[in-house]
């Protein structure tokens, strides 16, 4: 059997640890979201032009913990067994499901705001158009760093178990995209997201009847991804090599347990979307309550 010598800064012990991190991570992500999605799919009551977004944030989120499970099996084999263009899909793989989950979290955020707040109703061609935009954009953001354009570069995370965009080079291609990304897939959402629970949060106040935790949307994002992008900017500016390899293999590891904490804030704490979740695992149709 040929014998792979460990990545730089890691033991035996921490391969398997981030492994089942990972690995719980990602089975947890996967069972929670695959069941947000076949209900959605199977139970009629629930197949609206809003919860659509909330369908399509689960899909992407879906995507995202496969990543994650990809990297878990390589994790417990100590090395990465797909070949350098292995890497590169699992890059770009991770990077679609990254961007378009962002990008469904501002579009539920919206939605939201214009059901609470200008009682205007979504129609399934506005659904339907805005969602296949988002999953479009995210191809072609995600692809930029691919070989064949090369604006950015795919390579190994610290750890050598999975693929995303190489942090460590710092070169102007590289600050340019990752400025591009922060700008267009985290700060615009986020201001579209704090300015419609805020919005919302002003209704609930008013009428004396709060729905759901409307600051807990924009704290989830930031808890899960903002570590990660801090370090992403500080490799802009200096030689991320000064972070340990631990620290800078716990950050990703981090935002891809995100589908976990998704698909309980935006399917299993919605009351109409949980009814359906529950029509679907047991048959029995809950009274229909607003979303």
């Amino acid at each position: 059997m040929t014998s792979h010598a460990l990545p730089e800064g890691f033991g035996d012990f921490d391969m398997f640890v981030f492994g089942s991190i990972l690995l719980v991570g990602g089975l947890l992500g996967f069972f929670l979201n695959i069941i947000s999605i076949l209900a959605f799919l199977y139970v009629k009551q629930i197949r609206n032009p809003s919860n659509f977004f909330v369908f399509s944030l689960a899909l992407a989120d879906l995507g995202l913990s496969c990543n994650g499970l990809t990297s878990a099996y390589a994790s417990y084999l100590r090395y990465w067994p797909f070949g350098p263009e292995g890497c590169q899909i699992h890059a770009f793989q991770g990077l679609v499901s990254i961007l378009a989950g962002i990008s469904f979290l501002g579009a539920v955020a919206w939605d939201r705001y214009h059901m609470y707040c200008t009682k205007q109703k979504m129609f399934w061609s506005t659904s339907l158009t805005m969602s296949s935009i988002m999953w479009i954009l995210a191809l072609l953001w995600a692809a930029l760093p691919l070989p064949f354009i090369g604006w950015g570069v795919f390579d190994f995370e610290p750890m050598h178990v999975g693929c995303t965009l190489d942090y460590t080079r710092g070169d102007r291609a590289y600050i340019t995209y990752t400025l591009a990304l922060i700008l267009l897939y985290l700060t615009f959402p986020l201001l579209i997201m704090h300015s419609s629970y805020c919005s919302i949060y002003t209704y609930f106040k008013k009428i004396h009847n709060f729905k759901f935790n409307t600051g807990l949307p924009v704290k989830t994002l930031l808890l899960c991804w903002g570590p990660y992008v801090i370090m992403c900017l500080y490799a802009c500016f200096e030689d991320t090599k000064d972070l340990t390899p631990k620290l800078r293999m716990f950050l990703p590891v981090l935002a891809k347990l995100s589908p976990i904490s998704n698909a309980l804030l935006y399917a299993y704490n919605n009351e109409f979307y949980r009814g359906g979740i529950w029509q679907f695992l047991t048959g029995q149709r809950q009274v229909d309550k607003k979303n």
